[in-house]
């Protein structure tokens, strides 16, 4: 029933992708002809309201079915087409930051995942925590106990706006929208602040000193996907051009290969969950890099290893766990020479190739890890970063907290022995750095 309601959105998507193209199109072949712009064919909206209007009108047409099925199942694929419409043309007319996007595409039965969204209607937890009740789906029972959000909801300190239930992995999952009165929290060290670098040896390195491993649950599984996936290949798929079907071998090993790829999916998500909440419980201030994750992709060596990684879901999920908890997240500018920069002294070097694990200055004779020196450079811009005498902070692109600099860091203008007597950037084992600054340009 709930592959059913799935497979209900994803029909109502395509049904109102097909007749917007189809409007656009015919536009676009008019003007071809010559026509004036008055006299071509009208245009359609895609606001969620009209995209509901038509469908309602033509529903019982396309899809005479439609009785066995919630309305939130055919909302569920409007509501997506109308956002995806309104990004695409956000984007082509410069009003959406970020990369451009691309017109919809329509959904295929095999390679869309299976996702039905619930807003109205009756959405509770049943008494005994182990069952969740759904529009038209009635009774569903849960594999994990939903104790602490039935908590929250029967003290009034929580309230459930919208269910989406999803197949992953062969598994299907329940993901509550809830607005939830949250407490004001504080870091256990207000004061602190940590540097995080990010890296492929070491998942990340602290400039307090401490090294955080880098598991990867990738490598470690693509012996067992090798495996799973020669055995898909041994066996009868679809073929589109000859109308065969797949054989339930093939469904059957395809099962398993999804299986064993969402438990490396689970795993990552799990330990970068871990590292960023103790991150954003224990420091006042973290700051960390404003990497290019999409280019450092095209590195066909490190590409794999890059993205098992997962550097932009750790940002992504310090940007918003900060805020949970009463700290701030400083990104630091993609062009800050971390790397390459003394904490001791301030000197810049020219160049500094990747496969230099140490760091040497030649001014100060500093011999440290780089990834540990990249660390506490970082640690030690928080100070640059945000002066709360000179005014407010403002967002930068990505939502986090950053003010941007009058003069902005320049290499090539940093003079070596710049950083006060005595000061060598040490950090502290509490997670409190120096009070050393690095030198601006002026």
């Amino acid at each position: 029933m709930v592959l059913a309601h799935a497979g209900a959105a994803r029909v109502a998507y395509n049904w109102a992708l097909a007749r917007v193209k189809a409007v656009m199109d015919q536009r676009a072949a008019e003007r071809t002809y010559g026509v004036p712009d008055d006299q071509l064919t009208p245009t359609v909206s895609w606001s969620l309201p009209a995209l509901r209007k038509a469908w309602n009108a033509a529903k019982a047409d396309v899809a005479p079915w439609w009785t066995e099925c919630s309305k939130e199942a055919f909302n569920t694929g409007l509501d997506a087409l109308a956002r995806g419409l309104n990004n695409w043309a956000d984007s082509r007319n410069g009003r959406r930051a970020g990369r451009r996007v691309g017109f919809p595409r329509f959904k295929s039965r095999r390679r869309t995942t299976p996702s039905v969204r619930f807003t109205t209607g009756a959405i509770r937890i049943a008494p005994d925590r182990r069952h969740v009740v759904l529009p038209r789906l009635g009774r569903l029972r849960l594999h994990e106990s939903a104790r602490k959000l039935a908590r929250r909801v029967e003290a009034g300190a929580a309230r459930i706006m919208s269910a989406t239930v999803r197949r992953d992995g062969g598994r299907w999952h329940v993901a509550f929208t809830v607005q939830i009165d949250r407490t004001d929290r504080r870091p256990a060290q207000p004061g602190s602040v940590v540097g995080v670098d990010v890296g492929i040896t070491h998942l990340a390195v602290l400039s307090t000193g401490e090294w955080v491993p880098n598991p990867r649950h990738l490598d470690r599984a693509r012996r067992v996907l090798r495996r799973l996936g020669r055995g898909l290949s041994r066996t009868a798929g679809p073929d589109r051009r000859a109308g065969a079907r797949p054989s339930r071998r093939w469904q059957r090993a395809r099962a398993r290969l999804g299986r064993a790829h969402a438990r490396v999916a689970s795993l990552r998500r799990d330990g970068l969950h871990k590292l960023t909440t103790r991150l954003a419980r224990e420091h006042g201030t973290i700051v960390v890099e404003d990497l290019n994750v999409s280019g450092m992709l095209t590195n066909r060596r490190l590409a794999r290893h890059i993205a098992d990684a997962g550097f932009a879901e750790l940002r992504r999920q310090l940007a918003y766990k900060a805020g949970w908890n009463g700290g701030r997240l400083i990104v630091a500018d993609r062009w800050f020479p971390s790397s390459k920069t003394c904490s001791g002294c301030g000197a810049v070097r020219a160049k500094l190739a990747l496969a230099e694990r140490t760091y040497t200055c030649a001014i100060c004779g500093l011999v440290l890890d780089r990834d540990l020196n990249a660390a506490r450079n970082l640690a030690a811009l928080a100070g640059e970063a945000v002066d709360a005498r000179s005014g407010r902070e403002s967002p930068n692109g990505r939502g986090a907290d950053r003010k941007t600099p009058l003069a902005g860091q320049v290499a090539v203008k940093r003079q070596p022995g710049t950083a006060p007597a005595g000061q060598t950037g040490t950090v502290p084992p509490q997670g409190r750095t120096t009070n050393h600054t690095l030198t601006r340009a002026h």
